[in-house]
């Protein structure tokens, strides 16, 4: 769950109180929609105004709106469906605890994590379209070649200062966040969540002293693209891409807003052990 009124927060005052619940689901999943049509007529039985994408709003009898629509007027958000589903509008509750979770949040009993966000600022090289780009990432940002398996080679700084050069698949930079998503296949370590910090790793990379490494967000991250072949591509959270070309400039900082997540009773090392099956 997340709130969409952005380390771990104490819950706000009474007066704060949550007058509306926006519910996302992945569309085509049963559970997922049975799930939402069960905490629909529940919310709507305790008066909370329910907002739901277009496609479903009539199925949940809630008030319809498109994900940025929801985004601005929920107090809650409520994603069924896992972490891609999540990421599509910006869970730590299982489905069978959903209901009790909402309604720990409605009546004041929670607390809530603000994770960092990314952005990234693709500066067109001098002789490319001017324009520049910006996306922001919950989970990470990925700099790979459009053909997998093809090697590239990159320059990154740190602060400005030369700090390596990679002949990789590719590069992840990623918050603590995404620590355990995709940088976790690259051999990268789990970041506890609430770290400022930022995460490079590596995608296959063609030397092996080139490690994933764990740098304050503080510093400002700038990749250049500086091989040949030009079929290269940006990608923030799997969900939005640009095309990166010889000498363009990636610059990463942390963002200028973070995500707040609203904490479910497990601890993060319980969900850590369930997710990995440490036992």
């Amino acid at each position: 769950m997340t709130s969409s009124k952005s380390r771990a927060t104490r819950r706000p005052s009474p007066r704060h109180s949550i007058k509306s619940v926006g519910l996302i689901l992945k569309w085509g999943q049963h559970e997922a929609v049975s799930l939402a049509k069960d905490l629909s007529a529940w919310l709507r039985a305790q008066k909370i105004e329910v907002l739901a994408e277009e496609d479903v709003g009539s199925l949940l009898e809630a008030t319809a709106l498109d994900k940025s629509e929801i985004a601005a007027r929920a107090d809650l958000i409520v994603v069924l469906g896992g972490d891609g589903t999540l990421l599509s509008i910006l869970t730590q509750a299982t489905i069978g605890e959903a209901r009790d979770s909402v309604a720990r949040v409605l009546s004041g009993d929670y607390e809530v994590d603000r994770r960092i966000t990314l952005e990234a600022v693709v500066k067109r090289a001098p002789r490319h379209h001017p324009a520049s780009e910006v996306f922001t990432a919950v989970n990470d940002f990925v700099i790979a070649k459009r053909a997998l398996g093809r090697m590239m080679e990159l320059e990154v700084a740190a602060d400005r200062k030369p700090f390596c050069s990679y002949r990789a698949d590719g590069l992840i930079i990623a918050t603590p966040t995404g620590s355990t998503a995709y940088a976790l296949s690259a051999g990268g370590p789990i970041v506890y969540p609430t770290l400022e910090a930022t995460l490079l790793a590596p995608i296959c990379p063609h030397t092996l002293s080139n490690r994933p490494v764990v740098l304050p967000d503080s510093l400002e991250i700038e990749v250049r693209v500086t091989g040949s072949d030009h079929e290269s591509l940006l990608t923030a959270d799997g969900q939005e891409s640009a095309h990166l070309a010889l000498d363009d400039l990636v610059t990463i900082r942390k963002g200028r807003s973070a995500v707040a997540l609203v904490r479910s009773s497990h601890a993060y090392f319980e969900i850590w052990r369930n997710k990995l099956r440490w036992g």
